[in-house]
């Protein structure tokens, strides 16, 4: 009964992480249980799409099959530092120790780049059904700009689209000053701002 009873308590483990060797099809640990227990080269699994490095000093469980503390398997990670705090009931985020987030709140998605670039790969196609993207900054492109509607810029002091300046343009004419009969080849004025 009592070797039961030590080898339902050996079957848990809590400690912290040491170390995380990341390159293999499996994810291993070195995982400090107490002071004289390190146990090393020990799974850690995670929910299926979901993968993470945890940094040194991350809070680990692991449990222990019979109570065999060499055959474990680490089923649960944290770290107290860079836990997300406050959530409200039913949210969710994902967060590392460098700032970034993706923060599913009950008022919709937030993403922060903790600083850092955003890069989306492999990505033919980006569609939203929002009536109006909002950007507050620059917007650079490399490549060409299709639009299906209009284009107005400096929408602030103007309210004529590209495509209504271009129709302007097509039928503006001007007057051609001192022209001569016969053979001359006349050119017209050039446009002033205000056309």
């Amino acid at each position: 009964m009592q070797s039961q009873f030590w080898s339902l308590v050996r079957s848990l483990g809590r400690g912290r992480l040491t170390r995380v060797d990341d390159s293999g099809p499996v994810q291993l640990v070195q995982m400090q249980l107490s002071q004289n227990e390190t146990r090393d080269s020990t799974p850690r699994l995670c929910d299926y799409g979901f993968s993470s490095n945890p940094p040194a000093g991350a809070d680990a469980v692991a449990v222990f099959l019979a109570g065999n503390r060499i055959n474990g398997v680490v089923i649960a990670c944290g770290h107290q530092e860079y836990r997300v705090r406050n959530l409200a009931s039913g949210e969710v985020c994902v967060s590392d120790n460098r700032g970034q987030s993706v923060y599913l709140s009950a008022s919709g998605i937030v993403i922060n780049g903790g600083g850092l670039p955003l890069k989306i790969t492999n990505t033919p196609e980006i569609t939203a059904d929002s009536p109006l993207m909002h950007c507050t900054g620059n917007i650079e492109c490399d490549g060409n700009i299709a639009a299906a509607g209009d284009i107005l810029d400096n929408s602030g002091t103007n309210a004529q689209t590209m495509a209504a300046g271009r129709k302007t343009y097509d039928i503006h004419t001007h007057d051609v000053t001192q022209v001569q009969g016969g053979q001359s080849t006349i050119k017209s004025n050039p446009p002033t701002p205000q056309e």
